[in-house]
């Protein structure tokens, strides 16, 4: 991923190229590598570069051979190789997945964003026409963040940037770029062209009626994770040690032990061809690993996990990555080093929202620990619990149609929580996440399971299989991958079984304690009691929620910066608590007792 930053609509956009780099360097953190920038007729392009393909060739803006059509994109494109394939007569000036985009835009112009299969944000510049056009899109599920905005300064005027932080000072009007939509400057529309088939199930239409097929889930996702393992620099995958990130974790180990003997075979078969020496351990990059994509590979997976000590995430990452088989990192942090990085998550993520910044404060420790081992993009697990209905709260859905309402209601919000996290925290030192939960080819096959396959219980009228495991929470994610077509279980049943921790809570329980227990010490109760008044409009119903949202406001002094926010709450109506730690969950502690 990296950032991008773009104005159109100027009159005279060279006399503030300086102050349009300067607010794109606030996202610099989004893309170290390099930075460019390109001034049209009536627009400026800003790209902050993050190199995981194309690593020499890939820098942006691209501009077409013939200077007409200039691209900035924030994100990677699995199915490049196939749509160059399909793109004869088109010269690609660079290696990178991006640059499909123009060709693509010749062919089908802004219909082009249906054929992308990967997490993106780009703004296309058209000065083949008169007035020069741009289209702007964002990735169906809103992995990749992209915010718009507008100022009453320059009439006309439309900005793009990956973090709001770059359109605050300029912009008085901003919002969340919506997540599968196209923008397109000749009728200033925003047309949805992700729609899928189970899209409008939270309204009062059918739910899927089709029974879990548990093989076809396991190898969709298996496919998901191989094809994001598209890189030419080292990657790892974060590994919490709960259910979603062992899986991914398993399906990635395996895929580079593959990716590792096709190196090391096609290494030997060289030698044997030049008879130059002795065949060497695998290693580096090999090319064709993957359907002609370039893949890095250490000879071993790297898995990176973090908790408080002796928290239930470290012992249970430790389990799986030595099952595993690959080499793990485990960073221990104290509570006082997370309630110092608070003010410096809520910066990168730009919410106030008290479950992102509570689960976002590790995850943004850890992956400043990753950055400096030379990692560049790591594998998370995001999406699962939205899509299975795994959050323990949802053991409350009063029936089937509920439960599957809520899980699309999760999931077309994840953009505001959950990928949010996972892009902010990790970009913030310039690392990608990658989520093979939110492939689309996995969503088609996950979200039209049957809700009644996804509902669970806990305690003493649970239910057994015939195989003796209980039908707790993603119990047909945790069957799928309970035995590999070679044998060999995926992962020890005790992590396969384990119950749904949510990230800040596994972290260690000590985390979300201490964080309430500073807020109190650190709001006084008489400006607690006046909050209404400060905010009339989501007014925060906890000191930590207003603690988090005091810090919020002294960054982004803008109202249109807080509309941006969304705050993630649980069903009130299901009878769930306000809080959304999952210890708050009455079932909690079933599985424990």
């Amino acid at each position: 991923m990296c950032g991008i930053f773009a104005v159109h609509n100027l009159q005279k956009p060279a006399a503030d190229r300086s102050k349009f780099i300067a607010l794109s360097k606030k996202q610099r953190h989004r893309g170290p590598d390099w930075s460019g920038c390109y001034v049209g007729q009536h627009t400026v392009l800003v790209h902050e570069r993050l190199a995981i393909v194309g690593v020499d060739t890939g820098a942006q803006p691209i501009v077409s051979e013939d200077g007409k059509l200039v691209l900035a994109v924030n994100g990677e494109i699995y199915n490049h190789v196939k749509l160059r394939a399909s793109c004869s007569g088109y010269k690609f000036k660079t290696h990178s997945d991006c640059e499909v985009v123009i060709p693509l835009y010749r062919k089908h112009d802004k219909d082009l964003c249906p054929l992308l299969d990967g997490m993106f944000s780009f703004v296309l510049l058209d000065e083949s026409v008169e007035p020069s056009r741009i289209i702007a899109a964002r990735d169906p599920i809103g992995i990749t963040t992209l915010y718009q905005g507008r100022s009453s300064r320059r009439p006309g005027a439309v900005f793009f940037a990956s973090e709001l932080k770059c359109l605050v000072d300029e912009c008085d009007e901003i919002i969340s770029f919506p997540p599968g939509h196209v923008f397109d400057s000749r009728d200033s529309s925003l047309t949805r062209y992700y729609t899928p088939s189970w899209w409008d199930g939270d309204s009062d239409g059918p739910i899927p009626s089709r029974p879990a097929d548990l093989k076809l889930i396991r190898e969709t996702l298996e496919a998901a994770v191989r094809k994001r393992l598209m890189s030419e620099v080292p990657y790892g995958v974060l590994l919490s040690g709960g259910l979603d990130s062992s899986i991914i974790a398993a399906v990635a180990a395996r895929e580079t032990e593959r990716v590792a003997q096709a190196q090391f075979e096609a290494r030997q078969k060289r030698l044997a061809q030049t008879d130059t020496g002795l065949a060497t351990p695998p290693g580096g990059s090999y090319s064709g690993a993957t359907e002609d994509e370039t893949i890095a590979s250490w000879p071993r997976l790297h898995s990176f996990s973090i908790g408080l000590e002796h928290s239930p995430d470290l012992l249970a990452a430790r389990k799986a990555a030595h099952y595993l088989g690959t080499v793990h990192h485990e960073y221990v942090f104290t509570v006082q080093e997370g309630l110092d990085a608070v003010p410096d998550v809520i910066y990168h993520l730009e919410t106030y929202d008290v479950t992102t910044v509570r689960a976002s404060t590790p995850m943004y420790l850890l992956s400043r620990k990753i950055k400096a081992m030379g990692v560049k993009m790591v594998l998370s697990g995001e999406g699962s619990d939205e899509i299975f209905g795994g959050y323990l709260y949802f053991h409350a859905a009063p029936d089937a149609r509920s439960l599957h309402q809520e899980c699309v209601r999760r999931v077309k919000n994840l953009h505001t929580a959950d990928c949010l996290r996972a892009n902010k925290s990790t970009m913030a030192w310039g690392l990608e996440a990658r989520v093979p939960f939110l492939d689309k080819a996995f969503l088609e096959v996950a979200m039209n399971v049957r809700p009644e396959d996804k509902m669970f219980t806990k305690g003493s009228s649970q239910e057994l299989d015939e195989d003796g495991y209980a039908k707790m929470e993603k119990y047909i994610l945790r069957k799928a991958f309970d035995v590999a077509p070679d044998g060999k279980p995926y992962l020890p049943r005790s992590i396969l079984w384990r119950q749904k921790e949510q990230f800040s809570d596994g972290v260690g329980y000590s985390w979300i304690d201490g964080l309430k227990a500073h807020a109190e010490n650190a709001i006084p109760d008489q400006l607690y009691e006046k909050r209404f008044e400060r905010w009339p409009v989501d007014t925060p119903s906890t000191k930590e929620a207003y603690y988090m949202r005091d810090i919020f406001d002294g960054l982004f002094m803008s109202d249109a910066a807080a509309k941006t926010a969304v705050r993630w709450i649980p069903r009130g109506d299901w009878g769930c608590a306000a809080d959304p730690s999952g210890r708050s969950v009455s079932i909690h502690n079933a599985a424990y007792e």
